[in-house]
């Protein structure tokens, strides 16, 4: 499809502060559709890029958001909302249904089905009765803490909540973070980090490691068909035991195909809408993949597909904001490589520095190897990075300043810090 296309409704674009929400302006932006974008702060990326159309802050309050919503849709003649995250898309789709967003359809999924995606251990359940396989899960109790616990279970485990946004609500209430996983590599270290819930009442899911790399199917779903296929591999990760994909690789639909038939039937059997990722751990040794989650939202990778080719963003607009076909598209390409500059650079200098014990033997480094992969990466032809490009360089240019505002204001605090103890010093000095 050319990049000038016409007479096209605008949509807008809720969470633009990521590389995500900027992936979904860049795409939208090059074919001609007007992006309204919503950000939490001025720093965030897509409203420094040339392809929005207009930026607006989001407010302070989570019970204005739909009337700023409602007003640039009356402004703007947008009929269509889109969305990032998976708490604003519970949101957004729970205030249309109640008639919060008159101007507006969020392209998104019924709640229902919002709702069952984020449900880690139901989505484990089904996935197992359809003969995918999935981590050994256990959901501990209270009662729990006072016993032995389960012989099966397999070390590190990994602690995940089973919907993090009805999980955020008791946490804050105790004091305590949400975090999104952690790990415990005996049973000590398990039971420590459960009794920190004790009074919550509520606890994450335990389930056992399993060794591999991160692989990810994604589809956008219409109807119980697939129209887009795309799969990534992740070659890097942030912390490197497992979490935020920081260097991935697309990888051609001839890889992994039943596997792809098993993806996508799980998506058709729950009834999904949309994009979404569908998210396995894959063992090369072995050839064994067990399912981690589904994504029922725009992935942390999407700046990848969007540069391999493969337009999730658009077919969304067109899929389930349009109604109509996709424009044609060409395959997208395998082997492109895609890197999030920050968190990469932060997972180079652990390993270089390491202080901590991965039990599993994949995943030990080589610390020269790690570091020349690195530089050599910046020469590659076939990389491409979450923030920076070159036709679109504001973005990156507005990132590297927020970098160095943080950086500066660490060292000053710093320096501050020093000189205040220096003084104690002195002055006990002369007191003596």
């Amino acid at each position: 499809m050319t990049a000038a296309a016409s007479g096209l409704p605008p949509v807008v674009m809720l969470g633009v502060d990521t590389p995500i929400g900027l992936a979904v302006v860049r795409e939208l932006g090059e074919h001609g559709i007007r992006v309204h974008g919503v950000a939490r702060s001025a720093r965030g990326l897509g409203l420094h890029s040339s392809r929005l159309h207009r930026g607006y802050l989001r407010p302070p309050a989570p019970a204005d958001l739909p009337g700023l919503l409602d007003g640039i849709a009356r402004e703007s003649g947008a009929p269509f909302l889109m969305t990032v995250s998976m708490g604003d898309a519970l949101a957004m789709r729970a205030a249309a249904d109640a008639g919060g967003l008159p101007r507006l359809r969020p392209l998104l999924p019924p709640l229902d089905k919002l709702e069952l995606v984020n449900d880690k251990a139901a989505i484990c359940r089904i996935a197992s009765g359809l003969g995918i396989e999935v981590p050994k899960t256990w959901e501990p109790g209270v009662a729990d803490l006072d016993r032995d616990l389960p012989a099966s279970l397999r070390y590190p485990c990994i602690l995940k909540w089973r919907d993090p946004e009805l999980a955020f609500g008791p946490l804050s209430r105790h004091g305590l973070p949400l975090l999104k996983t952690e790990f415990a590599y005996d049973p000590a270290s398990l039971l420590q980090a459960l009794q920190r819930y004790r009074a919550v009442g509520q606890f994450p899911l335990v389930q056992s490691f399993c060794p591999g790399k991160g692989l990810g199917q994604m589809f956008l779903m219409r109807d119980g068909a697939a129209l887009l296929r795309f799969q990534h591999r992740r070659l890097h990760e942030w912390p490197p035991e497992g979490g935020t994909s920081t260097l991935c690789e697309s990888v051609g639909l001839h890889e992994h195909p039943d596997l792809l038939q098993r993806s996508e039937a799980l998506l058709r059997h729950i009834g999904w809408q949309g994009p979404a990722m569908v998210e396995y751990r894959h063992d090369p040794a072995s050839g064994r993949s067990a399912l981690m989650e589904i994504n029922g939202r725009f992935w942390g990778s999407l700046p990848l597909a969007y540069h391999a080719g493969a337009p999730f963003a658009l077919g969304t607009y067109y899929a389930l904001g349009l109604e109509q076909a996709l424009p044609r598209t060409r395959p997208y390409w395998a082997g492109v490589r895609c890197r999030y500059m920050i968190p990469e650079t932060r997972r180079l200098l652990a390993i270089m520095a390491p202080r901590r014990t991965i039990p599993d033997r994949s995943l030990r480094f080589n610390r020269v190897t790690e570091f020349l992969g690195y530089l050599a990466d910046f020469l590659r032809p076939s990389m491409r990075y979450y923030v920076f490009m070159a036709r679109d360089p504001r973005p990156f240019l507005a990132d590297m300043a927020a970098v160095a505002r943080i950086v500066a204001s660490s060292v000053a605090h710093r320096l501050g810090r020093l000189r205040r103890l220096a003084g104690g010093r002195a002055g006990s000095s002369v007191l003596r």
